[in-house]
């Protein structure tokens, strides 16, 4: 089994890719907000007129699966340079809107409901 790098590495990645083309100063929360929302629609296009059957199968055929793990890639990619920017922990802000998530949502049958 392949040993995965951690999220903050991943971010020193990027980092370190971004500053050696001095693509800094286009690194603005704005600006990767933008490319963010332009990754997801790309991942989306792949998705847009398939059946729900049809995209439960999407990573059965090596093109479209290649396609669909660049275009993730490409959103995480963003979505990390952009909490790394704004400071932002990506796993600690997941875990605190699970939190109020499963407050506001509970499940039917919870004893706190």
């Amino acid at each position: 089994m392949t040993e995965h790098p951690d999220l903050a590495a991943l971010q020193r990645r990027l980092a370190a890719f971004a500053a050696a083309r001095n693509w800094q100063p286009y690194h603005t929360p704005k600006n990767l907000v933008s490319a963010l929302s332009v990754e997801a629609s790309e991942l989306l296009e792949i998705f847009q007129w398939l059946t729900p059957r049809e995209s439960a199968r999407v990573m059965r055929d090596p093109d479209t699966a290649h396609r669909v793990r660049d275009e993730v890639a490409d959103v995480l990619a963003y979505l990390l340079q952009l909490c790394e920017v704004l400071d932002i922990d990506p796993l600690a802000a997941l875990e605190a809107k699970i939190d109020r998530n499963e407050q506001r949502f509970p499940a039917p049958g919870d004893a706190d409901s």
